[in-house]
């Protein structure tokens, strides 16, 4: 069983700029490690779908972004992999959300099982 917290949310303005950390702990399967599992951020704003922001796929070769953020987001993790970040720059109004961090043991976290509690961004005009 993992656990996963976000923390660095908060409150800017537009043009602003955010950092979110999610520390994950907890059990890892039976001969995975942290190398093995992909992790990732989605974000659900007040009235809309929870969507995916960005992940970084098991063993870190590679990052999906989608579209909205791509250009002005970064998601990164620590060397043991059981940090992940997500770096987010020129923050606009509609990136306000509450952000999760997610992670699973496949290797693109199309549907990850284990998800934190969130934290809140908002980004003022």
């Amino acid at each position: 069983q993992l656990q996963l917290v976000e923390s660095g949310g908060g409150s800017v303005q537009a043009g602003g700029s955010l950092r979110l950390t999610c520390q994950a702990s907890g059990s890892t399967y039976s001969g995975y490690t942290w190398n093995n599992y992909c992790m990732g951020w989605f974000r659900q704003a007040p009235g809309k779908e929870r969507e995916e922001v960005a992940i970084i796929t098991a063993g870190g070769d590679r990052t999906f972004y989608t579209d909205s953020v791509k250009g002005r987001f970064t998601i990164s993790q620590s060397d043991a992999k059981n940090t992940l970040y997500l770096q987010m720059n020129n923050l606009k109004p509609e990136d306000t959300a509450i952000y999760y961090c997610a992670a699973d043991s496949d290797y693109d976290c199309s549907r990850p099982k284990y998800w934190g509690q969130g934290t809140t961004v908002t980004v003022s005009s």
